[in-house]
């Protein structure tokens, strides 16, 4: 369930409230290349300083295709990433004196989105809690920019390349919600047949794997699966995701086969919530979940 996933209609599909879906992408703002700008910034610093990727990223607390996703501009830095990169590579203020205009190009950037998913974007940018159960393709949020970028390509019909760029851009963007703060309380309930299908090949596997080990392991973050050998199932019906905005009730959000729906009445909704937890209480504990996780890399 991650909203950017749709190829173009033919015919053009509906939505939950009956209208066409749009697929064409929003007009280009030109904040991407804010984002190009920094991180070119970042990759200079970064190899003046003698460090690899890897070794920026374990100084800093994130991960090394995080840091590869940066430099190139496809994932938005962080205010608090600014200021700790600045003072560890010696920048004398050059990074953070680009935060206002980040901030400025991040509001802006939700737009790359196709029309149909924006409100949805919204709502999740302001979510203080979101849940997610996946049956069949990794959550959006968790998902890296190789595993992102091999889902868009895979796509039938074929989406352009600028379109391909321009999604995983936006996932890329979308992912940062997790690392922000206030953090919102995020669940993640997989399929663990999810976690076997090897898209992008077994080495883009691998470190996707390992982002969710990395993903899982922060604080505002549960990450369960639901094991295959599991005799009740209570949701066949498909995935769906529930948020909760700041001050907003709780909504939920489907989307399958180029249809998608924003569920906002309270009844369905509840519905949908009670399912959730009944999800989750068959589902492995966080630390299992992770622990399932570690064997599958380490069967490779």
């Amino acid at each position: 369930m991650d909203g950017t996933d749709g190829t173009a209609p033919i015919p053009a599909p509906l939505t939950g409230y009956g209208e066409p879906r749009p697929e064409a992408p929003a007009e280009e703002d030109g904040t991407a290349d804010i984002f190009r700008a920094v991180g070119k910034q970042v990759k200079l610093l970064r190899e003046r300083a003698g460090l690899t990727q890897k070794e920026l990223g374990d100084r800093l607390s994130y991960g090394e295709d995080q840091i590869s996703s940066l430099e190139r501009g496809r994932r938005i830095p962080q205010p608090e990433f600014l200021d700790a990169a600045d003072d560890l590579l010696g920048a004398g203020g050059l990074l953070k004196a680009t935060k206002e205009d980040v901030a400025a190009a991040r509001k802006k950037a939700r737009l790359r989105h196709p029309r149909w998913f924006q409100d949805y974007a919204r709502l999740e940018a302001e979510a203080v809690e979101m849940h997610d159960f996946s049956t069949l393709a990794l959550p959006g949020l968790l998902q890296t920019e190789e595993h992102a970028r091999a889902v868009f390509e895979s796509r039938q019909p074929l989406l352009p390349e600028e379109t391909v760029e321009q999604r995983v851009t936006a996932r890329m963007a979308r992912a940062e919600i997790l690392h922000r703060w206030p953090a919102p309380l995020a669940t993640f309930t997989i399929e663990e047949s999810v976690l076997h299908r090897p898209i992008g090949g077994r080495a883009a596997h691998d470190r996707q794997l390992e982002h969710l080990l990395r993903c899982g392991r922060l604080r505002n973050v549960e990450l369960q699966v639901l094991p295959t050998d599991c005799e009740e199932h209570p949701s066949l019906g498909g995935p769906f995701t529930l948020l909760t905005p700041k001050h907003r009730p709780q909504v939920a959000y489907l989307e399958v086969q180029n249809i998608s729906r924003l569920v906002t009445e309270p009844d369905e909704v509840r519905i949908l919530a009670a399912r959730y937890g009944s999800i989750r209480a068959r589902a492995l504990t966080p630390r299992e979940s992770l622990t399932l996780i570690e064997k599958l890399l380490g069967e490779r």
